[in-house]
């Protein structure tokens, strides 16, 4: 994922919000989210490269959500999978902090991340590119290619607009999307500067990015209301141009296995 919109308690009707695009380059195989053969319990698309995901949502409610951070010098090709930490939470019955503090012990290991887990609206990140764990207070929070928060002008743009969708007295999953579907670059005096050039900076920049090679090839939206329904729609593009294919899920949270006692 490379932009991950958050909202915690901020809406009467639902206790989590999530709007999220996935960038990545276009010949990187994946698939599509579904319910996984060997995990039924579990809802994300899949990396069929290294076999992890980028975003997901079981049946008892685990959420989790990664980021790379952006980072100039070239990725270790032989770093374990980032994929994998995000699975791994959704696969297993860990509560979020114990798990994060594990990920923490050996993060070194892999390239640059910002990671998101939780439990309904319960959610917490760490990165192992900045020392701790913080929890998500109820408000809204915008996750790119740095820290939770950093004020990216996608960042603050889509805040802004999720901030705006909330106010509202009810909320579409279609206008979720509508803030995931901004192409605009943002001016250059607002770019950041991480050392890959204001070319590529220029690039990034959108919410949603269309390039030839690399962009936005998935947009997904998740909202969990109060009754304990949970609602899954992501769109997948095949291309910088083309019309969307469309996966669409909504059931009902249900208790999962006792995790271990913190």
């Amino acid at each position: 994922m490379c932009l991950i919109l958050v909202a915690v308690e901020a809406h009467p009707d639902f206790r989590l919000v999530i709007a999220a695009n996935r960038d990545e380059f276009r010949d990187r195989p994946s698939a599509p989210a579904s319910f996984w053969a060997e995990a039924p319990q579990l809802l994300a698309g899949r990396d069929l490269r290294a076999g992890g995901t980028w975003l997901g949502i079981t049946r008892t409610g685990r959420v989790a959500a990664l980021t790379n951070y952006r980072d100039p010098e070239p990725g270790r090709a032989q770093a374990p999978s980032r994929g994998r930490l995000v699975s791994e939470f959704l696969l297993g019955v860990e509560k979020p902090v114990p798990y994060l503090e594990r990920v923490c012990t050996d993060a070194c290991r892999y390239n640059g991340f910002s990671l998101l887990v939780g439990t309904g609206a319960q959610l917490y990140c760490c990165s192992n590119r900045s020392s701790g764990i913080r929890l998500l207070e109820p408000g809204i929070h915008g996750l790119s290619n740095h820290l939770v928060d950093t004020p990216w002008p996608k960042v603050e743009k889509g805040k802004r607009a999720l901030g705006g969708l909330l106010a509202r007295e009810s909320l579409r999953c279609e206008d979720l999307f509508g803030c995931l579907a901004d192409s605009r670059a943002a001016p250059d005096a607002l770019l950041p500067d991480t050392g890959v050039g204001l070319e590529k900076e220029r690039m990034l920049s959108p919410v949603f990015i269309r390039s030839p090679g690399y962009g936005t090839r998935s947009s997904t939206v998740i909202v969990l209301g109060r009754d304990k329904r949970a609602t899954f729609i992501e769109k997948s593009f095949p291309d910088a141009h083309g019309s969307p294919s469309v996966v669409r899920h909504s059931f009902v949270l249900r208790d999962g296995p006792a995790p271990p006692v913190e």
